[in-house]
């Protein structure tokens, strides 16, 4: 007996003098702002992509980041978020909604601190936020506003010998002017500057409550362009708190621990395993991801892989409502059509809430106007109601390298839509009204949806680009906020207060999909660094109209400057 409580009086000063000797720990979660941002992040599956060297852009999940962000403010072992680097590549509307999502984060009472050697415009506006803002001390802050410069092909495509044949229907449909004109035109330089102006006035009014700088003041700073400016000038100016190296910036984040605690990073990748968890609560919101273009390709936006979702969703009764997460600049306008009647299949089952991300527009804007609620970012580029139809006329290329065409043919409009010679007053007269029907039947969808009159919708149409901000103001938008908006309403639809989500995107690519996907990365980024890179991308736009439907609704737009 006297050995057994000599034996648990060694092993309990064994475990005093182990808690003693051994601080307790306390976790730091590291997000790393690099690589591209991306709605819904997919890992190739079954293949060892790192015995490879190609030099290939990483991605990062949004929905990845919201939820583990949501999982570090909940975890009590987590004292705060280290935001590193600065060179994360997304739209602005993607990067607020993180931004939004560190702000709920910081009502916890946990530390936010970021650093970088150099901050892109962008990621200066999301580390805004944090409460200890560092910078390299001979690193730069590239804050100077932003720019919309599309190309123009069409002296280009003149010496080649292709004119672009447009019928269209919209005077903002801007679209088919980097083939038709030189410059922009009136109607779209009023639209760009219009929707600039309005994301610009909410990068200056957030940072400026952030880094409490008045708008006016941080304005005149990029107008200055800070990109030039000496780092203790920045610092001098609020734009940063603190200049130092990078080893100094982890020594800080070391220290910053409460009560001797002994600081760990989790890293993304870490962070994402522990937060991912299981759906158990017996109530679920199922968050579909629709990104990209809409066609009818293998990775786009296609009514077959809408069809497999609702077949998915329609009858699942623990699934209460849909959340749509719509980012998309649109594409095929019939390929919209039928996504649309699908979709309305299936909010005769549950009720949709979308979520609309960098873009929702034109066939983005008609696939989400059915939904019983629209939520966009104040910096989502949306509306563009509006369709156009390009077809290429070769015929002065075909005799520049000396090609002639004969045949014959068993009726009027055989031969009709050829790249080989122009329309003829029949073939546009025919294309004009099938372009007007579309357009028609886009207004009447957008009508059906918001509950607005035909006449309301023509005149936020004719293919006009509004931001979030504005776009709910005219009643095309319903609320302004990110997913965590959406997903409040969709549950407040389906009349339930506890739900957990359940994610329904892309999926991984196989094998050897993945490897054709890096060799077309790296290839295209070759191209682009090549001389003639732009004429390159001409020849493969003109390759592509070919394989698309000839009735288009989409934006072509992109803004500089991320």
């Amino acid at each position: 007996m006297r050995k057994i409580i000599v034996l648990i009086f060694v092993i309990l000063c064994f475990a005093l003098y182990s808690m003693a000797a051994k601080p307790r720990t306390t976790y730091v979660y590291q997000l790393d702002l690099t690589g591209s941002l991306v709605d819904y992040a997919t890992k190739p599956k079954g293949f060892p992509f790192s015995v490879f060297t190609f030099d290939t852009k990483k991605t990062t999940g949004l929905n990845d980041v919201l939820r583990n962000i949501a999982y570090a403010k909940n975890n009590e072992k987590i004292s705060g978020i280290f935001l590193v680097n600065g060179s994360l590549e997304g739209g602005y509307a993607a990067i607020r909604e993180i931004r939004e999502a560190l702000i709920d984060f910081k009502k916890s009472g946990k530390f936010i601190y970021a650093y970088a050697d150099n901050y892109t415009q962008s990621n200066y506006y999301l580390a805004s936020v944090a409460d200890k803002l560092m910078l390299n001390t001979y690193g730069t802050v590239d804050f100077k506003g932003l720019s919309a410069q599309p190309m123009f092909y069409k002296n280009a495509l003149d010496k080649l010998g292709v004119e672009m044949q447009v019928v269209k229907v919209g005077n903002y449909k801007s679209a088919v002017e980097p083939f038709t004109e030189t410059s922009m035109s009136d109607f779209n330089r009023s639209q760009v500057t219009a929707y600039l102006n309005s994301m610009w006035g909410v990068v200056l009014n957030e940072v400026g409550t952030a880094r409490k700088i008045s708008s006016d003041k941080l304005n005149g700073i990029a107008t200055d362009f800070a990109g030039l400016k000496q780092t203790d000038e920045l610092k001098a100016l609020k734009m940063v708190d603190t200049l130092v190296y990078t080893n100094e910036a982890d020594t800080i984040i070391n220290k910053i621990a409460p009560n001797e605690l002994k600081i760990k990073r989790l890293t993304h990748y870490k962070i994402s395993k522990k937060s991912r968890g299981h759906a158990s609560d017996k109530n679920k919101i199922a968050v579909v991801y629709l990104s990209g273009n809409i066609g009818s390709g293998r990775n786009d936006i296609n009514a077959k892989l809408v069809t497999s979702v609702y077949q998915m969703l329609k009858n699942n009764n623990s699934v209460k409502a849909v959340v749509l997460r719509v980012n998309s600049p649109g594409g095929s306008a019939f390929e919209s059509e039928k996504i649309h009647h699908i979709l309305s299949m299936l909010k005769t089952k549950k009720p949709i809430v979308v979520s609309m991300g960098n873009y929702a527009a034109s066939g983005g804007y008609y696939i989400a106007s059915m939904a019983n609620k629209i939520v966009a970012q104040p910096t989502t580029i949306t509306g563009s109601i509006g369709i156009f139809g390009l077809m290429p006329n070769a015929e002065k290329l075909y005799q520049k390298v000396g090609l002639t065409f004969d045949g014959v043919k068993t009726n009027e409009m055989a031969d009709s839509y050829t790249e080989k010679r122009a329309m003829n007053e029949n073939e546009r007269h025919k294309m004009q009204a099938r372009i007007n029907s579309g357009y028609e039947l886009f207004v009447k969808r957008c009508s059906d949806g918001r509950n607005l009159t035909i006449d309301s919708i023509k005149s936020l149409a004719q293919g006009r680009v509004w931001t979030g901000t504005d776009a709910k103001t005219r009643g095309l938008v319903d609320e302004l906020g990110g997913m965590e908006t959406a997903l409040q309403a969709a549950a407040k639809l389906a009349g339930i207060s506890s739900y957990q989500t359940i994610s329904i995107g892309p999926k991984a690519a196989k094998p050897s999909q993945s490897f054709a996907n890096v060799l077309e990365q790296k290839l295209d980024e070759e191209i682009s660094e090549t001389t003639y890179g732009n004429f390159l991308k001409l020849l493969f736009t003109l390759s592509d109209l070919k394989k698309e439907d000839r009735i288009q609704a989409r934006l072509m737009y992109s803004i500089d400057n991320e």
